[in-house]
C-alpha cells in the first residue's frame, strides 16, 4: 500500500500510494488516468474485434475502438512527499482474474460510474465491498447523459453510508485530481476508524 522512495528533490521520505480506477467496459478509466498522469501513461489497449462482439456490450459506447487487456499505469504527485500510482483496470468480466493481482497492497479504489450504464459498476462496488478496500465512486458525466445527484447515485448503488459520490470529468486533470484526493482523505479516515477499533 505504501513505498518510500527519494524523490527528485532528494527527499527520502517521498511516500507512494497504490490507487486502483475501476469500473465498467467504456465509463474512462483510461482517460482519468492519462489526464491526470504526470508521467506518459502506460497502456495496453488493444483495437475492439468481431471476436469479442458477443461478450463486449458496447451499447452506449458504439464510439468506442478500443479496450484495456491488463491494465493503465500512471503517476501523480498530490503534493511535495506524497504520490499517487494509479492502475486502471480492464472492464469485461472476463479479465476480473487480474483484479486480485492488482489490488494487492492498494490504499483504495476509484470506481468510475456511467449514469446512462449505471449497473456496469455493480461488480465493481461489490468487489470493493467484499475485500473492504475503501473506495469512492465518481460518476463521470457525459455531455449527453441525464444529470444525478451524489445521493441519487448513492442510493441507486445501495453503498454503504459514508461511501463517497463525486461528479467529475475524466477528460479533466483537475478534476480528476479532485476524486484522488477524496479517495486519499477518505482511506485515510477508514484505516485509522479501523486501528482505533482494534485497539479500542
Amino acid at each position: 500500500m505504501v513505498s518510500e522512495h527519494s524523490d527528485a528533490t532528494g527527499d527520502d521520505t517521498a511516500m507512494a500510494l497504490k490507487i486502483l480506477v475501476a469500473g465498467g467496459f467504456g465509463v474512462g478509466k483510461t482517460t482519468l488516468v492519462g489526464a491526470v498522469s504526470e508521467i506518459r501513461p502506460l497502456r495496453t489497449e488493444e483495437l475492439l474485434s468481431e471476436a469479442g462482439e458477443s461478450v463486449d456490450d458496447t451499447d452506449g459506447v458504439d464510439r468506442k475502438t478500443t479496450t484495456t487487456v491488463a491494465m493503465d499505469f500512471g503517476r501523480i504527485t498530490i503534493r511535495s512527499g506524497l504520490s499517487l500510482y494509479l492502475f486502471g483496470t480492464p472492464g469485461q468480466d472476463r479479465f476480473w482474474f487480474l483484479w486480485d493481482e492488482l489490488s494487492q497492497g492498494a490504499l483504495g479504489a476509484v470506481v468510475l460510474a456511467d449514469t446512462r450504464r449505471l449497473e456496469d459498476c455493480f461488480p465493481a462496488v461489490d468487489y470493493f465491498e467484499h475485500r473492504r478496500i475503501p473506495f469512492v465512486v465518481a460518476v463521470n458525466c457525459f455531455a449527453n447523459a441525464r444529470a444525478y445527484g451524489a445521493q441519487e447515485v448513492s442510493r441507486a448503488l445501495d453503498l454503504d453510508r459514508g461511501t463517497p459520490v463525486v461528479l467529475c470529468d475524466a477528460r479533466d486533470r483537475d478534476s480528476g485530481k479532485e476524486v484522488l484526493i477524496r479517495l486519499v482523505e477518505y482511506a485515510g479516515r477508514m484505516y485509522t476508524a479501523r486501528l482505533l477499533d482494534t485497539v479500542g
